[in-house]
């Protein structure tokens, strides 16, 4: 009996508020405003909470792709500041 009430009360947290998906708006809201070194750091944190729940494949996906993307942009512009 106590073992169902800890995996209900830990499905209902997870389904109530999951941080992952808090993490990412916030990475989102940084990318959008310039803030690219946090983005990062959000969506990184974000894919290490993904990692502990099992069933999102493809917001996983989605958060690499995003952190390989920024990396690109970062890189750009750190190059395009040695060329002028």
């Amino acid at each position: 009996m106590v073992l169902l009430i800890v995996v209900l009360s830990r499905a209902f947290s997870h389904w109530k508020s999951p941080i992952s998906i808090r993490l990412y708006t916030e990475a989102l809201r940084d990318e959008n405003s310039g803030h690219f070194e946090a983005a990062i750091i959000a969506y990184e944190a974000a894919l290490v909470q993904c990692k502990k729940i099992r069933f999102q494949g493809i917001f996983k996906k989605k958060i690499i792709g995003k952190v390989k993307l920024l990396h690109t942009i970062i890189d750009y512009n750190n190059s395009t500041r040695f060329i002028r």
